[in-house]
């Protein structure tokens, strides 16, 4: 059995749980920035199931899409449709299984997040596909991850103020961000195959971009916080994020691929402490 339900879980990438946290933080800052505090139990424990199936389509697709080039990047050369251990066809089978359960989780929602799902399902499908077309691959991806925020506060106010657009833009950015770190651990390889990303469009500028929307981030959350009137704990959960993108500066110094990786994993505790930081100030 475990043989047989391995090559799912690592399709899935439920054996990395990072990505899902990266979905996650965000969807929970909006729910308690829209609920002014603690969001109805029910709402908050579709969310956090909507981030594991969603996250986990979001892999499926993305592998199906990259199956003729992983095997040529080093990182990815051992992924379940590049050994043969799961078929196409079981492939796509999974992710339709995946949004089916999604479609289930959302038809408890209101109408209106129930309709934005269905733009969260577009983005999540396109992104895999994008990184054929565009140097901006990782602005797709931003776009699908953040979608959650105005969903959420569609769950929570049956309504989508322009609050959840602020916040939609700083996890948009964050996105831009760690995908771009991670995009530079790939970077070699993906140039041998044609894929597109900012890593390889940025270049020798990589580092600082990245530091400029770093710092674009750190002034919207400063900004936010200021807006909401939120207490103390939040800007000290700011604080420790500029911290931690300060030592992601200096630990991608050299943009060495294993290094821009594992800035790319910590990037999840910026998201947990930004959430925290709410949990204690709301």
């Amino acid at each position: 059995m475990r043989s047989t339900i391995s090559p799912y879980i690592q399709l899935m990438r439920l054996d990395k749980p990072v990505g899902i946290y990266l979905v996650l933080w965000p969807a929970l800052w909006a729910l308690w920035l829209a609920a002014d505090g603690f969001p109805p139990w029910p709402i908050l424990a579709i969310f956090i199931a909507g981030a594991v199936v969603m996250r986990s389509a979001g892999c499926v697709i993305n592998d199906y899409a990259d199956r003729h080039w992983d095997g040529a990047v080093a990182r990815t050369c051992a992924r379940p449709l590049v050994t043969g251990a799961l078929s196409v066809k079981q492939a796509l089978g999974l992710f339709v299984s995946l949004i089916v359960v999604a479609f289930v989780l959302v038809l408890a929602l209101n109408d209106l997040t129930q309709r934005l799902a269905v733009v969260a399902l577009v983005l999540a499908a396109l992104y895999p596909f994008m990184k054929r077309y565009t140097y901006w691959p990782q602005l797709f991806l931003g776009a699908a991850f953040a979608w959650a925020i105005p969903m959420a506060y569609a769950a929570v106010q049956n309504s989508v103020p322009y609050q959840a657009w602020w916040v939609f833009i700083i996890a948009l950015i964050w996105t831009l961000i760690y995908d771009t770190l991670y995009a530079m651990a790939d970077r070699d390889d993906d140039l041998k195959v044609g894929i597109k990303s900012t890593a390889i469009l940025f270049g020798r500028y990589d580092r600082l971009i990245i530091g400029l929307l770093q710092l674009l981030m750190i002034v919207l959350l400063l900004t936010l916080g200021v807006h909401f009137a939120l207490a103390g704990s939040y800007f000290m959960s700011v604080f420790a994020v500029a911290l931690l993108f300060v030592y992601h500066q200096y630990q991608i110094r050299q943009s060495e691929p294993r290094a821009c990786f594992d800035a790319f994993k910590q990037n999840h505790w910026a998201g947990l402490l930004i959430w925290l930081g709410l949990v204690f100030a709301l």
